[in-house]
């Protein structure tokens, strides 16, 4: 098992990035897997959501799972939790390597992070990915928060509208668009 950190603050929200690659004709089981471990980890003290990024057929027999905490000692204490050493054992069979796991902070986990046994997107596929993303939504949102904030009266103060314009663009990168973007051009963003 590979153990790596981004960030030492303890109390820093964290987010782990476990790869399994396994045996080709595995994934049926590995799937049945996942239907045991998922709601567990959706228990574990501090769960904030789990993303499957299932590979794509022909490319890659890599599964990258996604899981944010919102703590690094909640992260830690799944992680070496008795609940996930038993159901880790169960898969092993299906791998062609170990469980290897990352452990990040910030957007990192929107691709697969450099340090894992992953097939990673080259970084100029990152930035065009994102930077097509931010651009239609630094366009379209203040378009629609700003004439909602003035109709719920809020004083017309620039820094203002701009935190709540900025946070629901971040809001919809981390929870909505980038999940869903990503799955979808995910034959492109790794080839």
């Amino acid at each position: 098992m590979t153990k790596q950190s981004a960030i030492d603050d303890p109390n820093y929200g964290a987010t782990v990035v476990v790869t399994h690659r396994l045996r080709s004709d595995k994934h049926a089981e590995y799937e049945e897997w996942l239907k045991d471990i998922a709601p567990v980890c959706k228990t574990a003290a501090g769960f904030l959501d789990l993303h499957i990024i299932r590979p794509v057929a022909g490319l890659t027999d890599t599964y990258t799972v996604v899981i944010r905490f919102d703590s690094r000692a909640h992260l830690k204490q799944w992680i070496e939790s008795e609940d996930r050493a038993r159901l880790i054992e169960k898969p092993q069979p299906l791998f062609v390597t170990g469980d290897d796991f990352f452990i990040r902070s910030g957007l990192d986990f929107w691709f697969a992070p450099t340090e894992a046994k992953a097939t990673i997107p080259v970084r100029w596929k990152q930035f065009l990915l994102t930077w097509s993303v931010i651009y239609p939504l630094v366009l379209g949102v203040p378009l629609l928060i700003v004439p909602m904030l003035q109709a719920l009266g809020v004083p017309p103060i620039p820094p203002l509208s701009t935190l709540v314009v900025t946070g629901v663009i971040v809001f919809l990168m981390v929870y909505i668009i980038m999940p869903r973007y990503t799955r979808l051009v995910q034959r492109w963003l790794f080839s």
